[in-house]
């Protein structure tokens, strides 16, 4: 494979990104009011009388994870992707790639990673003022595996996160509003992922369910690896758990892009 057409890809990705920057940086900026929310909710249950820890989570471990969030979130959730894959598909664009020798998740893989590289480029800033301001909150790990564990769990994040989100844009093949399943998928991504509270406040069983779901990867384990969350077995299952659910994801946008290519072409398209 020629790897040079794809980093061309990914140089003219960085280009189209950065035509948005400002977008970028506003959705970040309008993205810490739900997090101002959050925080302040949970302030007040902790505060209650009564008020105690939460599955190990006291208020300034709390603060921690949503900190964790917002960086995690930044570095591996696509932007757009679906919506325009589902365009490409829509308007017949796809069609300039059926005569090139050029892979198209491949190609859709180049912008992805160019998307993040801009977004997280444009986004660092505000990011970095918000976790001075709460630096007391901030427990580093001590030991260096910590680190490179967190970044590999990430990185398979942020490829389960992107195949997912390409195998939904390929339902743009059948049908010709995607919106609504990528509502439904997203809103299954945004509790059972650990963005509305940590997973592992839930009840033991409902946990032990969810393990084995692919949301559980796609933004709360890196985080529970990198604040010591999941060790000894417990890591070596998930990090497992996530190899095969990334080897799945990929498996599956290469066959929904082939059975969408396959119908695409029936119909004439």
């Amino acid at each position: 494979m020629n790897l040079s057409k794809y980093v061309s890809v990914f140089n003219i990705g960085l280009q189209n990104t950065f035509v948005y920057r400002w977008n970028y940086s506003l959705r970040a900026l309008f993205g810490l009011i739900p997090l101002a929310g959050t925080l302040f909710l949970w302030r007040a249950i902790f505060q209650e009388p009564g008020g105690k820890g939460f599955g190990g989570y006291d208020y300034a471990s709390m603060i921690y994870y949503y900190l964790l969030v917002i960086l995690v979130s930044n570095l591996v959730t696509p932007t757009e992707d679906d919506w325009q894959i589902a365009a490409d598909i829509r308007e017949g664009q796809i069609n300039s790639f059926l005569t090139k020798p050029l892979n198209y998740l491949g190609y859709r893989t180049g912008i992805f990673l160019a998307g993040r590289l801009v977004y997280t480029g444009v986004t660092i800033i505000p990011i970095a003022l918000i976790f001075f301001y709460f630096r007391s909150y901030i427990k580093l790990p001590s030991d260096v595996a910590t680190y490179f564990l967190s970044i590999g769990a990430l990185i398979m994040a942020a490829f389960i996160q992107f195949f997912i989100t390409y195998s939904l844009a390929m339902m743009a093949f059948w049908i010709l509003e995607i919106s609504t399943i990528v509502f439904i998928v997203y809103s299954f991504e945004y509790f059972l992922g650990g963005q509305m509270f940590p997973v592992d406040i839930m009840p033991a069983g409902v946990q032990a369910v969810m393990r084995w779901l692919p949301f559980y990867y796609e933004l709360f384990f890196p985080i529970a690896i990198f604040m010591g969350r999941r060790q000894g077995a417990e890591l070596t299952q998930g990090l497992a758990i996530q190899a095969c659910w990334l080897v799945a994801t990929w498996v599956i946008a290469q066959f929904m892009w082939k059975r969408g290519l396959g119908h695409y072409q029936a119909v004439g398209g």
